[in-house]
């Protein structure tokens, strides 16, 4: 490629945009890489720059990843973006590629293998991380789709979900979001209403026999 990929970072954590952002300089194809700490930063400066991809964490304060993934579709139908996230899980990995992602690789990946993955999707290509394209393909011939209801969720009710699965509390997952308690709370009655439970516990056994549950710590 005669003319260098321009990537916007996007992380809500300093040290790893420093780390990653160092790396994909180092890369010969690799030119200007600008940073955004969450999604909102994201959108303005996508206008702003044009670059030719984006590096996507899911996992952010504010409007959350999925919905910056939204945005930026909706804004510009061509834009490239690349999840690189630290869930493994096949319900983020779709959900990411039917928002609009052309690739996820996750943060246990190798350095070189997001240099990889994007250069190949800045060429017009998808890339998903070999392991989670296997069990994609798994699912997809099984014909198997356990997680039809969580389809149903928004992207912002996906990441309330989640929280709320893994045991944060609705004032802990407001401050997690940047989003008020009400509006947390009535996420959750939709969240219920859409999954079809009534407990935060039959809540959690969704979660869990769809892999969304995780060991954190949350005080």
């Amino acid at each position: 490629m005669s003319v260098k990929i321009s990537v916007l970072l996007v992380d809500d954590h300093a040290v790893v945009r420093a780390g990653y952002k160092t790396y994909l300089s180092l890369a010969e194809n690799i030119g200007q890489v600008y940073e955004a700490d969450r999604g909102e930063t994201a959108c303005q400066l996508y206008n702003q720059h044009q670059p030719d991809l984006v590096v996507l964490d899911l996992s952010m304060p504010g409007i959350g990843g999925f919905e910056t993934i939204r945005r930026l579709i909706n804004r510009d139908n061509h834009a490239k973006i690349l999840v690189f996230s630290i869930h493994n899980e096949l319900v983020y990995v779709t959900r990411a590629l039917q928002a609009g992602a052309k690739g996820y690789i996750t943060k246990n990946s190798s350095p070189d293998i997001l240099v990889t993955a994007v250069g190949k999707i800045a060429l017009g290509g998808t890339f998903v991380d070999s392991e989670l394209a296997q069990q994609l393909a798994i699912t997809m011939t099984s014909g198997l789709d356990s997680s039809e209801r969580i389809k149903q969720l928004s992207p912002r009710e996906f990441d309330v979900f989640c929280l709320l699965a893994n045991g944060y509390t609705t004032h802990k997952a407001a401050e997690k979001l940047c989003l008020s308690y009400k509006t947390v709370c009535n996420h959750g009655t939709a969240i219920k209403e859409k999954l079809g439970v009534e407990t935060l516990a039959e809540l959690t056994l969704l979660a869990t026999r769809q892999g969304l549950i995780t060991a954190q710590e949350v005080l």
